[in-house]
């Protein structure tokens, strides 16, 4: 950097400031203040004559002489790597606490498991935030939250493909459990908890399924721990 670089040219960059201006231009405009200090000229009149605040002649300053010119450059804008999501990480942590600490209708949702809808009318409510079906598709995937896949030669009109699963958050959280159960034509219904699930769950789940879509229904099982197979006789399969 040359102490003499050109200061002729004032910048006007208005109540926007200097982070309006394009990087190339941003990288220029620090380098040519950074020389005016340098050369012994003050950072308040630096400020003035380049139309930014003196805060930021300092911080620019500061930068180079301890990590030089490459200290200049503008990072680049926009979010960082894994914070191009609808939702931050506190956020999908907050959503996964609620759906395993309670039930959808315990909420105030109007239904007795979770299913994408609700999770989408969660975020909804409380953030704001309006998930398209891929995006909630791709937040439960994350999650463990999706449950199995039929196989397409295996589909039975009326039955349900049921998992058990261990969601897991993307701040590392405890471990937790969720059994998950889907149609064949892809319908989700969830619930999720902190402990393995006793016969006393399975039970109430099986019952919030009849309830919720409105007729008995015949439970085929996708994936189960092996540790807990003996749980299985509490349903009617």
């Amino acid at each position: 950097m040359k102490p003499g670089d050109s200061m002729e040219v004032r910048y006007e960059l208005g109540a926007a400031g200097a982070r309006s201006l394009p990087a190339d231009a941003l990288e220029r405009l620090r380098r040519q203040a950074v020389a005016a200090v340098e050369s012994g000229v003050s950072h308040s009149r630096v400020a003035r004559l380049f139309g930014v605040s003196r805060k930021s002649v300092g911080n620019w300053v500061r930068l180079y002489r301890a990590s030089g010119e490459a200290a200049l450059r503008p990072r680049r804008r926009g979010r960082r790597a894994g914070e191009q999501l609808a939702l931050s990480t506190d956020q999908q942590v907050w959503v996964i606490e609620t759906v395993a600490g309670s039930l959808p209708d315990e909420v105030g949702l109007p239904c007795l498991l979770w299913t994408r809808k609700a999770v989408v009318e969660l975020v909804r409510r409380e953030f704001g935030v309006a998930l398209s079906p891929g995006t909630a598709d791709r937040y439960l995937g994350r999650w463990g939250l999706l449950g199995p896949s039929w196989p397409p030669a295996e589909r039975m009109a009326g039955a349900l493909l049921i998992a058990w699963t261990h969601p897991r958050s993307p701040a590392g959280t405890r471990r937790l459990n969720a059994l998950v159960a889907v149609t064949p034509r892809g319908v989700l219904l969830f619930l999720a908890g902190e402990q393995p699930f006793t016969g006393e769950h399975l039970t109430e789940f099986q019952r919030r399924l009849c309830v919720q879509l409105g007729r008995e229904v015949r439970l085929l099982i996708g994936t189960w721990p092996a540790a807990h197979s003996a749980l299985l006789s509490t349903w009617h399969l």
